[in-house]
């Protein structure tokens, strides 16, 4: 056989592996034919095919194109749930790098609404209930964490407690089971940390079944390597939870994958720059620093306040401590202290990190009386129990102490 012919062989072959998907010669069928095929829209393999360039643009922040595609599954099922809840996801994920930007909620909440409404319909309309189900559990729960986020506790319980009812339903069945294991094992995790961390919340949470914390995050894990639909989401979650379960390392090797995945996605970004630094990490957390505040002089969508916080802090720190450099460190810092301003995060503990060490280097450079106000102000921002509290107070303490000496010396 010569070449030619051998490159045409492969060229089918290949082409035949790539048409031979889900079902069979699934792909050979026209769209309209596969419609009839499949009682559930999520297992339809063309959806999924069709989905993947909606959610690799939607995580990636590329918000125009993962409009236009999935504007075209909405033309394609104008009756369906799952359209509206995917540009509901886009508004989520335009708020995720910064949660106190409001101005994308009533969007989001209209979309959920609109997916509520059509999943009804079709809960009404079909003997198989797990589709609309799965639909009405996610949307509500959405619901839930935007109200929680906004300190709506009434309306984020109403939320939550729909969204178990219709989970609870979906339950045994195996057409979407690690789809639906998403919603489990965020309960799990969920509803044994809250009461721990927040215990105002517990009257609120008897009205709930209880969690398994481990349980949960196994469930996520598998949610994250199995499911197609919820598993970048599965992933966000994974990424906080490692973190504050102390598992840093495990919290680094997520932040990484799922930056490479989607470079342009702020949050992973500011995740893998967090965990490289916090893993000690020197030359990543860096490199990952610098592209973040370019990326913000570029305005690229999504890069804004609060990862400038997190980047100039990083590369203040090593430039303080590392390189000993301490005009960068100083202009860093102050970059930290200004970004934390921009957002009103000015209890968060880079801001008061990023005074401290501006205070360290007016005393460095012997001005005691702008180390002192920067100290001050660490004190006033922090939290009276926190350890940033505790240094800059003994700073203050260092510094007086200093003055005295230098009096008595002069007298």
């Amino acid at each position: 056989m010569c070449y030619k012919n051998l490159r045409i062989v492969l060229s089918l072959v290949i082409a035949a592996q790539l048409l031979l998907r889900s079902e069979g010669f699934a792909q050979l069928y026209s769209s309209a034919e596969l419609d009839k095929r499949y009682d559930m829209v999520l297992k339809n393999p063309s959806v999924e095919i069709e989905s993947t360039d909606a959610i690799n643009h939607l995580y990636n922040f590329r918000f125009y194109e993962a409009d236009r595609e999935i504007r075209w599954l909405k033309y394609r099922f104008p009756h369906h749930p799952m359209p509206h809840f995917m540009l509901a996801l886009a508004e989520w994920w335009k708020i995720v790098p910064n949660t106190n930007v409001t101005q994308y909620d009533d969007k989001m909440i209209m979309h959920l609404d609109s997916a509520i409404y059509l999943a009804k319909r079709l809960y009404g309309d079909v003997e198989n209930k797990v589709e609309p189900a799965f639909f009405l559990a996610a949307s509500y729960a959405f619901k839930g964490r935007l109200h929680s986020e906004r300190k709506q506790w009434a309306k984020a319980t109403f939320a939550g407690k729909n969204a178990l009812k219709y989970l609870e339903e979906c339950k045994g069945k195996g057409e979407l089971s690690p789809e639906l294991l998403f919603g489990d094992g965020i309960y799990n995790y969920y509803a044994q940390w809250i009461p721990r961390e927040y215990p105002a919340l517990k009257p609120i949470l008897a009205f709930f079944p209880k969690g398994n914390k481990e349980l949960g995050i196994k469930q996520l894990e598998e949610v994250a390597n199995q499911a197609f639909y919820t598993r970048t989401e599965a992933r966000y979650f994974l990424l906080q939870i490692y973190s504050m379960e102390n598992e840093y390392n495990k919290a680094y090797e997520l932040a990484k994958y799922m930056h490479q995945t989607y470079p342009n996605n702020p949050y992973f970004e500011r995740y893998y720059c967090r965990t490289a630094f916090v893993t000690a990490r020197a030359q990543e957390a860096q490199a990952a620093a610098l592209r973040i505040l370019q990326k913000i002089e570029e305005g690229k969508p999504g890069y804004e306040g609060v990862s400038g916080r997190n980047a100039a802090y990083v590369l203040g720190f090593y430039a303080y401590n590392l390189q000993r450099d301490f005009s960068s460190a100083k202009e860093y810092y102050q970059k930290a202290v200004e970004f934390s301003r921009q957002t009103g995060d000015t209890k968060a503990g880079y801001f008061i990190a990023s005074l401290i060490g501006l205070g360290k280097i007016a005393q460095h450079e012997n001005k005691v009386e702008e180390a002192t106000n920067y100290y001050k102000e660490a004190m006033n921002a922090a939290s009276k129990k926190s350890a940033q509290y505790k240094e800059a107070k003994e700073a203050i303490d260092s510094l007086k102490k200093e003055r005295r000496r230098q009096r008595r010396a002069k007298s």
